[in-house]
């Protein structure tokens, strides 16, 4: 795999992926590693590269991406295409288009509504 990269148990990344992620601080890093992990579970043929600056996950023209900010994780997702996450956790959604996760917040949501969240943004 040219210009992939793998971490334990959450299949390939991109290179550049690969050394964004090894930059974050530990707690955002375990955060990432979840996931990364749902995301191949949920929608395996999506890819994980460098875009604008941060990881996004992709299938054809539909994009998640994530980035790092001062207290967590940020996912840029449409509301429209996040399968009602946004409405559900109304407190961590900052802004049209984002979702601000604090290592706590991310803790507390199940696995499924992470991995209904990312098929609602790739594809449906």
């Amino acid at each position: 795999m040219s210009g992939q990269a793998r971490t334990p148990e959450s299949g390939p990344m991109d290179e550049a992926v690969s050394r964004y992620r090894d930059e974050m601080d530990g707690e955002y890093r375990t955060m990432f590693d979840r996931l990364h992990r749902l995301m191949v579970t949920a929608c395996p043929d999506a890819e994980l590269v460098l875009s604008y600056g941060m990881p996004t996950f992709r299938i054809g023209r539909r994009r998640l991406n994530v980035g790092v900010w001062q207290h967590g994780l940020s996912l840029y997702v449409s509301p429209n295409r996040d399968g009602g996450f946004s409405a559900r956790h109304p407190a961590l959604a900052a802004g049209k288009s984002t979702i601000k996760l604090r290592p706590a917040d991310a803790a507390a949501i199940p696995d499924a509504e992470f991995q209904d969240l990312f098929r609602s943004a790739l594809l449906a």
